[in-house]
């Protein structure tokens, strides 16, 4: 029986044998707006699941892609004041006015690339985190999920689009918090205490959102983002103690509606592949190459994660995808099968992050033919 781009991914999240190995680039930003012509400001105004959609009916391959909602704070008021900047940038400061206080930051549009933060809102640590909890934990049970689920609809089984869920809690922590990354890490070993009261309510909010995701929506997968969650950026052991357990927490939520779960988690992760074995997760994304990342052989991977989880990733998107040539991609493919074995369950031909706007076209094609040719199972 031939299968839907959509069966085949769930296929290989559930550990089951497609008809074909799943070839799913990650078409994020850069490949979706080069095939829509519209520069990345422009983008931004396109529902991101119909530019995804769009893109992967484009190439003819698998991929996955987000649906988003949010959690309103209804007692929050949100004004906003723009400011055109040469370049066709766009500077947008915001702030948000809570019974706590009030609180600013400033977001950076440009033509040629996504959007960044410029100014977070926490400032200062003790005045800031009560206004900046009353902004950013919600009400669950308000959610507004129409708009996720006529996503849903609309996609159909063009690809697999999953619902998204909140981040990680060092993501959490420290995507508020002006220094960042940095000022995230100063923050835990500054305010342990205060980190272990939020954390159980983080983990009260996550486990909520998701049984809120699977009761109002029907999506099959759920997702997890990363930003600074990951272990080229933080220890493998901070990662366990802090995003582990909210991880597990969505995971066990999600399968005990049928739901599965995937989680994106960038960068470095051979330290933590008993981690990521454990942390419920029925997919991980990217696994990248060096130097972005440190998988040299997925073979090393799969006998880590076992028959538990399913892989997703390891094209490489800069040497092999953009500075290479057809033949470098499918050598590369190759590379990938020889090295997962005879057993084609659990995998997922992917990239290692999202795929760049300036990657020929014809290393695209050559990536998902070669996957056609090899990944073939029955």
């Amino acid at each position: 029986m031939t299968m839907t781009p959509k069966q085949r991914m769930l296929a290989a999240y559930r550990g089951e044998l497609p008809d074909y190995v799943p070839v799913a680039p990650e078409f994020w930003y850069y490949l979706p707006a080069r095939l829509l012509g519209l520069d990345m400001i422009e983008f931004g105004r396109v529902p991101h699941w119909q530019a995804l959609q769009q893109t992967f009916k484009h190439y003819g391959t698998e991929g996955w892609g987000a649906a988003f909602s949010g959690a309103p704070c209804p007692d929050v008021e949100y004004s906003s004041e723009r400011t055109d900047l040469p370049e066709g940038r766009i500077l947008t400061r915001s702030t948000r006015t809570t019974k706590y206080g009030a609180l600013t930051q400033a977001w950076m549009a440009d033509p040629k690339e996504p959007g960044w933060e410029v100014e977070r809102p926490i400032k200062e640590f003790a005045r800031d985190w009560p206004a900046y909890k009353a902004s950013t934990l919600g009400i669950v049970e308000e959610i507004n999920w129409t708009g996720v689920q006529q996503a849903l609809d609309a996609v159909g089984e063009d690809y697999l689009l999953e619902v998204w869920l909140p981040g990680q809690f060092f993501d959490y922590i420290a995507g508020g918090r002006e220094g960042g990354f940095e000022q995230g890490i100063y923050d835990l070993m500054e305010h342990e205490e205060f980190f272990e009261a939020l954390h159980e309510e983080y983990l009260d909010y996550v486990r909520r959102y998701t049984e809120a995701a699977c009761t109002h929506t029907t999506g099959e997968s759920l997702v997890i983002g990363c930003a600074w969650s990951c272990i080229s950026l933080i220890s493998p052991a901070m990662w366990r103690r802090w995003d582990w357990p909210v991880v597990r927490a969505m995971a066990d939520v999600a399968h005990a509606h049928g739901r599965l779960l995937h989680i994106h988690f960038h960068g470095k992760c051979m330290d933590s592949l008993a981690d990521l074995a454990t942390c419920g997760a029925d997919c991980v994304c990217p696994f990248e190459r060096p130097p972005g990342g440190d998988v040299t052989d997925l073979g090393v991977v799969r006998r880590a994660l076992g028959d538990r989880v399913t892989v997703n990733g390891n094209v490489h998107t800069v040497e092999t995808l953009i500075r290479g040539t057809a033949a470098d991609v499918r050598r590369e493919v190759a590379e990938i099968f020889e090295q997962w074995g005879p057993d084609k369950r659990r995998l997922i031909v992917g990239t290692g992050d999202q795929v760049g706007g300036e990657t020929p076209d014809e290393n695209i094609y050559a990536m998902i033919e070669a996957c056609r040719e090899l990944g073939k199972t029955g």
